[in-house]
């Protein structure tokens, strides 16, 4: 089916929106912004954050801590409903959960801006259900929007959740791999929407086992990170200092660092016979996403650099599984399209 090429830009808009909101939480995550705003969907009860502290009642943090404490045990009730009871015993019996920050408007306004960007994915999503079904009424992409959309919508109810139980760290690492979801799906459908053939793809079988490996690899070390990062953070709060961390961190760190080179060995392979023969251009993309990653990773393990950093290693980390994940779509499109020449 053809499609407008307005309404696949648009879809191109909400990929955007999505990398945004990933860009953003970073962003929250590294600044320790997590906890700026108290309450959620509103931010201090308001739609539009206050910017000073006289703006808010003197006994704003225990009216906060009370409506949290609220909610944390509603999850909990669900964590046991679901079978997970000692996770909810955990989170009840956390000292930190009730942990109420003070107030500062530089971390308020940036997690304001994190959810800003999640509320513009989230009506982009829905903008795009509606001009699918007044226009085209393709099942298989209503469908996938359907799913994103339900997706986003747990996706910020879980985003109350991570700032219910004070960024307990488990939780932030299942926010990052709905987002992760949300992305692949998006790309699936675009990939859908498109309607072109794949441009010229090697098909020798190493080329299509490797290009799997690297993917299942570098989504395996997105969720590695994840817990090297939680570690971390919890090291920090035990006062110990950088140079210490490494010798702390232990196995999944290690693994982390070891996946990482053998990412690059098995894509060097790749970018290195597709200079010389094959020309696929989004091999050569994945592999200076790979290089960018690689570069801010050892910046953060070893050159004391953080801020910044730490968004730009889980943004190109992000990136690359996105490109890699188009790889994969564009071999299976191509496999299909082969078939489809011989039948007829």
């Amino acid at each position: 089916m053809q499609v407008s090429k307005r309404f696949l830009n648009f879809q191109w808009v909400v990929l955007i929106l999505i990398f945004l909101v990933v860009f953003a939480g970073s962003f929250v995550r590294m600044s320790g912004s997590g906890m700026g705003c108290p309450d959620w969907p509103k931010c201090f009860g308001r739609w539009v954050p206050p910017t000073q502290i006289t703006e808010l009642p003197a006994n704003y943090r225990e009216a906060y801590l009370l409506k949290r404490q609220k909610k944390v045990e509603k999850f909990c009730k669900f964590l046991n409903g679901i079978g997970m009871s000692q996770t909810a015993k955990k989170i009840l019996n956390d000292p930190t959960v009730y942990i109420e920050e003070a107030f500062n408007a530089r971390k308020t306004w940036i997690e304001y801006i994190n959810r800003l960007a999640g509320f513009l994915a989230g009506n982009a999503m829905l903008l795009s259900f509606g001009w699918l079904l007044m226009y085209y009424r393709k099942r298989k992409w209503l469908v996938l929007t359907l799913i994103n959309l339900i997706l986003i919508g747990i996706e910020a109810w879980f985003g109350s959740i991570v700032v219910a139980t004070n960024l307990v760290p488990w939780t932030i690492t299942v926010h990052l791999l709905l987002a992760l979801i949300i992305i692949g799906i998006q790309l699936y459908l675009l990939h859908n929407i498109r309607n072109k053939e794949a441009e010229y793809l090697p098909q020798n079988q190493s080329f299509k086992w490797l290009s799997w490996l690297i993917l299942l690899i570098t989504f395996y070390q997105m969720f590695l990170g994840t817990q090297v990062r939680e570690a971390i953070d919890a090291l920090v709060k035990r006062g110990y200092t950088r140079a210490e961390w490494i010798e702390q961190l232990g196995l999944p760190f290690f693994i982390h660092r070891s996946f990482s080179w053998l990412v690059l060995i098995l894509l060097s392979y790749l970018f290195w016979q597709n200079r010389k023969t094959w020309h696929y251009k989004r091999i050569n993309v994945a592999f200076y996403l790979l290089a960018a990653e690689l570069t801010t990773g050892v910046a953060l393990a070893y050159a004391d650099m953080p801020g910044l950093v730490q968004t730009a290693h889980l943004v190109f980390a992000t990136v690359l599984l996105a490109v890699l994940l188009m790889i994969r779509f564009d071999v299976a499109s191509f496999k299909q399209n082969e078939v489809f020449k011989k039948q007829a």
